[in-house]
This record gives C-alpha cells, sequence and structure tokens, in this order.
C-alpha cells in the first residue's frame, strides 16, 4: 500500500478508537484530543487526492522506457501499468495518452520478461474491448504477437502472445482476418472462421496453441 494512504488509515483508526471510547471528543470543543502523530505530507496528498490514473499510466510507460530504470523496476512498473489498464476507461485512454505505440515496441524488447508484459497489456486491453480491438490492430500488434506466439523462445512469451491473440479475434473479425494472415499456411483453417461464433474461434485458438507449444519442444 502506498506509505500516505497506508498512514491515513492508521490515523482514522487511531482517531475512531478516541471518539468511540469518549463519545464527547467529537462534540465536545473542549475535549482534549488525541496526542497521535498528525499526517504526513504523502497522507494529505492521499486525502487530497494522488496522481490520475492517466498519469500513473503515463509514468509508468516511462519507467518501462527509461534506460536508467532497473530490469526489475521495470516489471513493477508493467504489472502497475497491467493493473491500471484492467479498467476500461484507462484501457481505452490508451490511444488519447499515445501509448500504444511505446506499448506495442515492447514486444520486440530483447528481454523475454518485457516481451511477456507487454503481450500480457496487449491482451488484457482488447479484451471485451471493441475500441482497444480497434486500435491494436491500426498499429500493426497483431502480426507481432502471431510471431511471438509461433517463434519466441520463451514459454512463458508465446502463452502471453497467444492469449492477447485470443483476446483480439473475439467477436472482431477484422482482427481475425489479419491474424489468419499470418499464421503458416499449415495452420489456416480450411473454411471460413466466424468471429462471433466462440466455438469456431476456439478451434482456431486450439490450433496455435498446439503449434505454439511444438516450438518449446523444437527449441530442446
Amino acid at each position: 500500500m502506498d506509505p500516505g494512504m497506508n498512514q491515513l488509515l492508521k490515523w482514522s483508526i487511531e482517531n475512531s478508537e478516541t471518539t468511540r471510547d469518549d463519545p464527547t471528543a467529537s462534540t465536545d470543543p473542549k475535549a482534549k484530543r488525541s496526542s497521535g502523530r498528525g499526517l504526513s505530507q504523502e497522507a494529505i496528498k492521499s486525502l487530497m487526492g494522488g496522481p490520475s490514473d492517466a498519469e500513473l499510466m503515463k509514468l509508468s510507460m516511462a519507467a518501462i522506457k527509461s534506460p536508467d530504470v532497473s530490469l526489475d523496476n521495470k516489471l513493477v512498473a508493467f504489472d502497475n501499468f497491467e493493473q491500471l489498464i484492467e479498467i476500461v476507461d484507462n484501457a481505452n485512454n490508451l490511444e488519447s495518452l499515445s501509448l500504444w505505440t511505446p506499448l506495442v515496441a515492447e514486444l520486440s524488447n530483447a528481454e523475454a520478461e518485457i516481451r511477456r508484459m507487454a503481450a500480457w497489456c496487449v491482451g488484457t486491453a482488447v479484451q471485451n474491448n471493441i475500441k482497444s480491438q480497434e486500435r491494436a490492430l491500426a498499429v500493426n500488434a497483431l502480426p507481432v504477437l502471431v510471431q511471438l506466439a509461433m517463434e519466441d523462445p520463451n514459454d512463458q512469451v508465446r502463452r502471453k502472445a497467444v492469449y492477447a491473440l485470443s483476446s483480439e479475434i473475439r467477436n472482431y473479425p477484422p482482427a481475425l482476418q489479419v491474424v489468419v494472415q499470418h499464421l503458416p499456411m499449415e495452420l489456416r483453417p480450411g473454411g471460413a472462421v466466424d468471429a462471433s461464433d466462440m466455438d469456431d474461434v476456439d478451434k482456431l485458438m486450439d490450433v496455435i496453441k498446439q503449434a505454439s507449444g511444438k516450438t518449446e519442444t523444437q527449441a530442446t
């Protein structure tokens, strides 16, 4: 928990206990107040309102992109970013905040953990979200995700890429068409696949998952 929020919670509990033990404490202006510590600047900031989600998203991406931030801290920033975009409004703000392009760029990062987190974030952003599905398609994330799912040497990266593809193509025919076009010929379905038919989509994703799993076998 944020230190400011933690102190604010402690301060609230202490003062609630004071009021409960002495009912006149909140009504009698002459009553002696608790001698507990006052609130820090961090707690006051938390009470008055800290950075907005949009600001936190930009700060997280700035940390991810910074050459001065360690890999561990980049992963912390990515984890925070993923949690923020679980909220649909925040995912939809990726476009207005110009964060889609830098996010997709991290799919090609040399660090497998960064590629994994980037694919995870794309999958979170587009899940049941047509606006984000449109943006992922527009910024050419899908060919990169297909390549990761089929070829990345890291199993966890491939899994998150498959997750992102599955979220992207459901109920969104343009994305489904692009994904099929970028699959190896032997994996392409023989007939039409209906993006609104979850059985159809699941069958296609099962083929992709099986092919993705074979990559690990071939690598070993």
